[in-house]
């Protein structure tokens, strides 16, 4: 079958998608400001382990279309929908990374698992990404602020200091894929990076968790500086069939510092 590179969710508004492999879908939504490329070193093990990998790369990101509008959880958990009923997907597994990871629980509770029946959330930013006066984890929302503020006056200023926190270590990942996770940030538009970090800073996921009834594994470094591992234990105790997977030596970026751990663990899980 010819698989589509591009697919159209509303009337001008084209998402890119990869789609490789034969098998059991597994569905790979990106974090901010990244795109599905950051997935290249999954879909390799994926196809070789006979899944079929569809990444979609969400709107105002990477090579989708970016047009000004709304940005928020609701319009993403729609477009997913859109592109998983126009390719007939059923009984996938849908993998979310970091602000990914907060659409897929909204895609989950919204539609009630449609087209999914396995969740992984990775280094999600849930069930909030700022604290509350009763959420006293990760950020608070004057940081996020400030990275709004950041992005509207230097926004390579902005995606250097979050390759800086990226990883456990500023070393941990070598220069080359630094710089190529770089690159697809910067195919980023401004506009929905601003959005979207507005949208991290006040989506609060609380009441979302406990609709998630399928399978769920949360896999989470144990040293990451973006959202940080209280957020996985806040997910496992509100999400009910959930189990967390941790990655000790991981920052942020557990999909490239523990690349082999990550892909069996995703491998294992979709079995």
């Amino acid at each position: 079958m010819l698989r589509a590179e591009y697919i159209e969710v509303e009337p001008n508004v084209r998402l890119h998608i990869t789609d490789a492999g034969e098998g059991r879908p597994i569905v790979l939504i990106h974090g901010w400001p990244l795109s599905d490329e950051m997935y290249e070193y999954q879909y390799s093990a994926l196809i070789k382990n006979h899944f079929r990998a569809i990444g979609i790369t969400l709107r105002g990101f990477g090579k989708s279309d970016k047009p000004y509008g709304v940005y928020n959880y609701d319009i993403f958990a729609r477009d997913i929908k859109h592109v998983l009923s126009i390719l007939d997907i059923k009984d996938a597994v849908l993998v979310g990374f970091s602000m990914g990871g907060s659409i897929a629980i909204r895609y989950v509770s919204t539609y009630h698992g449609a087209h999914v029946s396995k969740l992984a959330l990775c280094g999600a930013a849930a069930p909030l990404w700022t604290q509350r006066n009763d959420f006293k984890y990760n950020l608070p929302k004057s940081a996020v602020d400030e990275l709004i503020a950041l992005n509207d006056k230097d926004r390579p200023q902005l995606l250097a200091n979050f390759g800086k926190i990226f990883s456990a270590t500023e070393t941990s990942l070598n220069k080359g894929i630094a710089s190529w996770l770089n690159g697809i940030n910067l195919s980023a538009s401004s506009y929905a990076t601003a959005q979207c970090l507005i949208a991290l800073r006040d989506t609060d996921l609380r009441s979302d968790l406990d609709k998630i009834t399928i399978p769920t594994v949360i896999m989470h470094g144990k040293k990451d500086k973006i959202c940080s591992f209280d957020l996985a234990e806040q997910m496992k105790l509100g999400i009910p069939n959930s189990h967390l997977v941790i990655f000790e030596k991981s920052g942020h970026s557990m999909f490239l510092e523990e690349m082999d751990k990550f892909n069996s663990e995703l491998i294992k899980f979709a079995k």
